[in-house]
């Protein structure tokens, strides 16, 4: 899996994030201070927006998008700190093998 976090987002980067969810504007995410990234099979990407939301009072979306090589990614809106937990969280569920 492949981890991001953008503190403080653009306008543009939240733009292109509601081009992809199909949104026009989602009055949550353009208030969101910070929106975490995540990128791998679509199985853990469901574990990991599972995970996220049960972690911390976040939002979490799928980014539509076509890759090639079938990887799913999830947008997870929220309080920086929030976001930040929810991460790692998921990080540290991964790393001990536990579902993901």
């Amino acid at each position: 899996m492949d981890y991001r976090i953008i503190k403080s987002p653009s306008k543009g980067a939240v733009d292109i994030l509601m081009h992809r969810l199909g949104v026009k504007t989602d009055p949550e995410a353009m208030n969101a201070d910070a929106i975490g990234l995540v990128q791998g099979k679509m199985i853990e990407m469901i574990v990991a927006a599972d995970i996220a939301e049960k972690a911390v009072g976040v939002t979490v979306a799928d980014v539509r998008g076509s890759c090639p090589q079938n990887m799913i990614l999830i947008a997870i809106f929220g309080d920086t700190a929030s976001v930040e937990a929810a991460l790692k969280e998921i990080r540290d569920k991964a790393k001990e093998g536990l579902d993901l």
